[in-house]
């Protein structure tokens, strides 16, 4: 989840669990290990991707990507995860809102696939 062969950070394992705690009125959240970086889910669904660097990036689809570009955030390639814009991160009642947003994305893509 961060550059190929990355290896996960103290620093991004002890951000993932500040996550998990922060983001729990979103719903059943926990966090997994992946691929150098972490998952965050809500219910099973991927929601949330932290890399090695601890980056945060919450899933988005063509009805919420906009607002992500329009505060300049970078997407994970090829992933359809864009990162968490500063000023949505430092404010945590709308921090919530766009995860609450970013489940709910991942839970309907979710459903598409199956």
């Amino acid at each position: 989840m961060g550059e190929r062969g990355a290896k996960q950070t103290q620093t991004a394992k002890e951000f993932t669990a500040e996550m998990v705690e922060a983001l729990t009125p979103v719903g059943d959240v926990k966090s997994r290990a992946m691929f150098g970086g972490f998952g965050i889910f809500e219910s099973g669904t991927m929601f949330v991707l932290i890399d090695s660097e601890a980056q945060m990036f919450f899933r988005a689809d063509s009805t919420t990507k906009s607002s992500y570009e329009e505060l300049g955030s970078k997407r994970h390639t090829p992933m359809p995860y864009y990162e968490v814009p500063v000023a949505i991160a430092d404010d945590y009642s709308v921090l919530i809102e766009w995860a609450k947003e970013a489940a709910a994305v991942a839970h309907a893509a979710k459903k598409k696939s199956k």
